[in-house]
Formats: C-alpha cells, structure tokens, sequence
C-alpha cells in the first residue's frame, strides 16, 4: 500500500491538537489542511478555495471577482494569514452592480490557478463563470462565498505544475454542498486531460458528484461521491453498480477520491461534524484500460474532462496532493474541516434544496448509442436543456 502507516500515526495527534478552529477570529486554525497533508509525506500540488486559507501560514488571494459595471477586478484574500476569505471587500466591491469569480487561486505556489475553461471535445467554450454571491456561507462565524456551478459553468487549467501523471499516485478532497446536483454531466474536481478532449480510458481522475446513473452508481438515489476516470464514473470495483457507495448529501458534504497504482479509495464524510468513512478501497475497475492510469494533470472544476457541461453543484475548498495520502493523515484533515465551522448562511441565495432526486433537474445529458463495451463516453455528454422529467433508467 501507499500509506506510510508508522509516520502517520506519530503525526496524526498533533495534527489533531492543531486543528481546532477558534469560531469569530479572522485565523482559521494553527494547522491547515495541506500542513497537515504534508506532515503525513504527501504535500499539496494544488489548493483552492474561496472560503479560508487551506496553509496557516497562506496570506495571499483566494479568488478575483470581475464586477460587471466597469469590468474592472479585485483579489478576495483572507483577514489574516491562514484565516477566513474577506467577504466584506468582496461585498463593498460588488454593491449596486453584480459580480463573477474570474480566477480560483491556487495557494501550493505552484500556479495551478483555475480559470475560465476553454471549449473542449463536448462543448464549445468558454465557459460561463460563476455568479460571485450565489453560494454565501459561513465558515469559523465568518461570512464567506463558495463556488455555484449551474450548468455551462467550468474552470479549468492544462498548463499545471506537480499535478500527477501516468499512473502516479495522487489524492484529492473537495467539500461541496451535498443538496445542490443533478444528474447531468459531469460536476468534477480532479485531474483530466491537459487538451480539453476524452483521450480515452484511464486518462482522467476526478472526484465525481451528483445522482446520474448511465454509468456507474452507488445504492439509494445519491447523490454520490464516485470516480470519473475517463469513459466511466466508478463507484467501485464493478463498471456499473456498486452497493458499498452510498447516498451521501449532508448539506456540506467531504469527498475524496485517491489513487495510484491498481489502487484506489473513495471516502467520505460531514464537513461539519463526525468522522470519514470509506465506500471502496481496493484494484482499479475490473475494465480494460485502467490499470495501469494515464493521466494527464490538468485541473477541472464543474466540469467532465472533456468539458461536459450539464452539471451543477457548490464547491467550497478542495485539493489535490503528490502521493497517495494514507487514511490517517486524510482523518486529520477531517478533523480540521469540521473544526473550521461551515454553517449556513443566514441570508442571501441559499444553495439548499435546489436538487430533485431521481430527476435530472432542468439539465441532462444526451451521449451517443453504447458501444459494445462501455456506454460512457465524456466527449458526447453535452448537455441540452430540457424539461425536468424523470432520470432516464440505469442502462444495462
């Protein structure tokens, strides 16, 4: 295995100790999440968030925001170094005219921003950019904004810096709102390919959400957290279903999805409260062209890799790191996710209830005819709206 089990439990108390929030001051914790990915041997290649610096050493931007007045732009940071997003310049920024998240920082310093995303194999481009104040929280007592991706929404960068490649182990988590999905394609957050196209099995791993079931899926109605690995979005072992992926939609919601070679794991848990499970861990799907990877490094956001564009969701934080984290140090990164103390906004446009489960919401996805070993093909999951209908049956 990749998890380095005795250096992990040497660090992991520490890390704990460290990872209490003080709710109401502007510093967020006294150890953040890639701190933490790094005392455990697997250091953050990629850090983004709009809601808290994710080092607490981390004093520069979170996002800029572009306000449609006079096209001008300003960098959201944080109060403080390590501390929680200065939503109070965002907001005085913003007043009377309205407002996009035009670049996501990434705060590893290795320069792997997330921008607007060029047209890819699915769809022309560039994306829609997101509506600044759709998605307000708040995180520590403090107010905040995440990302809301309605559908024709994507960010992305080919160009990436220590972002792994081939069959490279590598690890990655994301909080998003787990009541704000559809089953179009294909919300992610992870690695794809670095020229916008489905370059085939295996060139892709991401963190999937949200409930379609043309491809893979867990039990219940999900949403749920799976792995979109190019031609295919595993919830385990099996192409299609797989019984240990549960539903999963607390309204902040941990996922992680981490792999390397002929190995990976999905995980998940609450963001604000209680400990990660593990919904898989174990070889790479029993289909031809994942074992051994081929991925690529480039980063996605809201997106399929070859920029599918039917799907919605929030997103708060996320990274992605070199190696493969042992459970361990992903434990305590946890830990340090629920002290940090997201919590609903009091008011604005709240991201709640947005979904519908076992509908595809004003979005779907049309692909083309299976072939005759895989149904899935990203580079055809356009998404066309419609009218909200029933999800279409799991194919067979």
């Amino acid at each position: 295995m990749f998890a380095r089990a005795g250096a992990a439990a040497v660090f992991v108390a520490g890390a704990l100790a460290g990872a209490t929030a003080t709710a109401g001051t502007a510093r967020a914790d006294t150890s953040g999440p890639c701190d933490i990915y790094a005392t455990g041997g697997t250091p953050c290649v990629a850090a983004h968030s709009t809601t808290r610096a994710l080092y607490a050493s981390y004093n520069g931007p979170l996002y800029q925001v572009r306000r449609a007045s006079d096209n001008s732009t300003r960098n959201i940071g944080v109060l403080s170094a390590g501390g929680y997003a200065d939503a109070a310049a965002q907001d005085s920024f913003c007043s009377g005219t309205t407002c996009l998240i035009t670049i996501i920082y990434d705060q590893s310093g290795r320069g792997n921003n997330l921008t607007q995303a060029p047209g890819g194999g699915a769809a022309g481009g560039p994306d829609n950019l997101a509506n600044a104040t759709a998605a307000p929280t708040m995180v520590g007592g403090h107010k905040a904004y995440g990302v809301f991706v309605a559908p024709g929404t994507g960010y992305r960068n080919n160009h990436t810096n220590g972002i792994a490649t081939g069959d490279n182990p590598e690890g990655m988590y994301a909080i998003f709102d787990g009541t704000h999905y559809n089953g179009g394609c294909c919300f992610d957050y992870g690695n794809a390919e670095t020229d916008s196209n489905d370059d085939g099995n295996g060139t892709m791993e991401a963190i999937y959400f949200g409930n379609i079931r043309v491809w893979g899926y867990g039990s219940g109605n999900g949403p749920w957290i799976m792995a979109d690995l190019e031609n295919g979005l595993f919830s385990g072992v099996n192409q299609r279903y797989n019984a240990g992926d549960p539903t999963i939609n607390y309204r902040y919601t941990t996922a992680i999805i981490k792999g390397g070679p002929n190995h990976w794991a999905i995980r998940g848990g609450n963001a604000q409260s209680g400990a990660l499970s593990t919904f898989y861990d174990g070889p790479r799907p029993g289909v031809p062209g994942y074992n051994p990877m081929r991925k690529q490094g480039a980063i996605i956001l809201g997106t399929g890799g070859d920029n599918s564009k039917g799907a919605q969701g929030t997103f708060y934080e996320g990274v992605m790191t070199s190696g493969y984290p042992s459970d361990a140090t992903e434990n305590a990164v946890q830990a340090n996710i629920t002290a940090a103390g997201y919590s609903n906004s009091s008011g604005g446009t709240s991201t709640g209830a947005l979904h519908a489960v076992g509908r595809a919401s004003a979005w779907t996805c049309r692909t083309r005819p299976p072939r005759p070993a895989l149904s899935y093909r990203s580079g055809t999951a356009a998404a066309v709206p419609t009218r909200p209908g029933p999800a279409r049956p799991p194919a067979s």
